[in-house]
């Protein structure tokens, strides 16, 4: 067990085991992937430059981004996508492209300049539910990827993937060791990877855009914030750090599901528990819903890595639910804050909000509307998230991904850029 007490023990790897990958040569398969074209439109909403994600249409389409090497890597719960920063279409594979599963979450590691995403799949014959993460070997997500499926065999719905420098974690719930890393290293090069295993949940890995080897998860509990650190032990192999374990008095309320127009079916609003976060200048940042005067709003916060706050930050509406957010920061310490809106009057919309780093703390300006949905959604499960991502060619625009409900209430997506100019 992971301890705090005076000088934190440090602890070792419960297992250890190699992977080989599964090689693409290219996003594509050489061409025999069955190709997903979803999405394109590029045009100008409220004064931002916004184009269509996947349109097929999902109430659980788990919407995600990530940025890097002049392109936009896409990914929901039908498939795979790369565009262009303009918003053009290049191309579109189904998960079976990589070795199948749900629930993508991408990143764009800019230190190593590679993509990556995972794909838990629970439906293998073999029994073993792996986790499939996947690594370009260049900054050209449409050249090789590399496939490594790890055995969760018990593990359930929800993980969330992290990288530093020199580590890839992920976390996922289930079983008695739900932490595991991986040398980013090994993986960009294709060859079989380590994946060493830690005993309990460290929490959330963090996408660490400071430009440090050491790989930092966040467990959000209902009183305190712990922090663990996870950097190499001297012979190469992983051990794992508390390096915080202290009160928070934020909000970590549930929030309420929200209600739609025209139905009583009341729709998900997220998850309290964070769906990203990142280390930008040496503080870990991440937005999340919670219930705020019994609606769901959306909390956003800045941890010094002592698990102290440097500013949190509420975005809320006296009668609608603001849901399903995500956060993302750039190297001047800008904020863009994701999310959607719902009510009893209106169909689920995207908005966002966004912070300079100048202005008065736990302050965000005014919510920007990016579009109206048009219909009701017709169960509970809602996005299940969505994705806000730095831009890793300069470090500075931001970027994000939300969906809109369309006619027949089902979640089609929209990406839109966040431009920042750089300050000297």
């Amino acid at each position: 067990m992971l301890s705090f007490a005076g000088a934190a023990e440090a602890v070792k790897p419960v297992r250890s085991e190699v992977i080989k990958p599964i090689r693409n040569e290219s996003f594509n398969k050489g061409g025999k992937a069955k190709e997903r074209k979803q999405g394109g439109n590029p045009r100008e909403v409220a004064g931002y430059q916004v184009f269509d994600g996947s349109m097929d249409g999902n109430r659980q389409v788990d919407p995600q981004i990530a940025v890097g090497g002049g392109y936009i890597f896409h990914g929901t719960n039908g498939g795979l996508i790369i565009y262009d920063k303009k918003g053009t279409f290049i191309q579109g594979v189904k998960q079976s492209a990589f070795n199948n599963g749900i629930d993508p979450k991408l990143f764009f590691c800019p230190h190593n300049k590679v993509f990556g995403f995972d794909l838990w799949n629970p439906w293998d014959k073999e029994k073993k539910k792996p986790v499939n993460v996947a690594v370009t070997e260049t900054s050209d997500p449409t050249k090789a990827w590399n496939i490594y499926p790890i055995p969760a065999p018990q593990g359930r719905d929800g993980g969330g993937i992290g990288y530093s420098r020199k580590w890839i974690g992920y976390e996922f719930p289930g079983g008695p060791a739900q932490n595991f890393v991986l040398k980013m290293a090994e993986a960009k090069a294709g060859k079989p990877a380590t994946i060493y295993h830690f005993a309990g949940n460290m929490g959330h890995p963090v996408a660490t855009q400071d430009s440090i080897d050491a790989l930092y998860f966040l467990k959000i509990t209902q009183t305190n914030f712990i922090i663990t650190k996870v950097d190499d032990e001297g012979n190469g192999g992983p051990v794992a750090t508390v390096v915080a374990d202290v009160p928070h008095k934020i909000n970590f309320k549930y929030p309420p599901k929200s209600p739609q127009k025209g139905t009583k079916q009341v729709v998900s609003s997220g998850d309290r528990r964070p769906k990203n976060l990142v280390i930008q200048s040496g503080c870990i940042w991440f937005s999340h819903a919670v219930n705020h005067q019994g609606r769901s709003a959306v909390q956003w916060h800045q941890l010094r890595l002592d698990g102290s706050i440097v500013q949190s930050g509420l975005i809320s509406h006296p009668k609608n639910n603001y849901i399903q957010t995500t956060i993302a920061v750039n190297k001047q310490q800008d904020v863009l804050v994701g999310f959607q809106e719902a009510g009893p009057d209106m169909f689920i919309s995207p908005r966002m909000a966004f912070r300079h780093a100048n202005d008065p703390k736990g302050t965000v300006r005014e919510v920007v509307k990016l579009g109206d949905g048009k219909g009701a959604a017709n169960g509970v499960a809602w996005g299940d998230y969505s994705g806000s991502t730095i831009d890793g060619d300069n470090l500075t625009d931001l970027w994000t991904i939300q969906s809109i409900a369309d006619e027949q209430g089902k979640g089609d997506t929209m990406i839109i850029k966040v431009p920042f100019k750089e300050r000297k």
